[in-house]
């Protein structure tokens, strides 16, 4: 480490628990975007809307609202996915 680099990390050593608490929320933040969009649990979700719909619990038009919204979630997911190259199967 170059002295201006020590220099800086004992400056900024006060603003630490700041810094982590920052990266804690980010990977936070990230994990819970990975499950929102994770097509499994997409489909999961799915399947119990249509239970739900099937049991009386909710409309036809609240089903299509909420079925439009998963659509397009899953949609997204996918499309990421194939941006990412990663070779995760929709």
């Amino acid at each position: 480490m170059t002295t201006v680099g020590l220099i800086s990390e004992i400056l900024l050593l006060p603003l630490a628990p700041a810094r982590g608490g920052g990266w804690a929320i980010r990977q936070v933040l990230a994990e819970a975007e990975r499950i929102y969009y994770d097509p499994s649990t997409i489909r999961a979700e799915l399947a119990r809307l249509e239970e739900r719909l099937e049991a009386g619990e909710i409309t036809e038009e609240e089903f299509d609202q909420e079925e439009d919204a998963l659509l397009d979630r899953l949609e997204i997911a996918t499309r990421h996915s194939a941006g990412l190259g990663n070779g995760t199967a929709p």
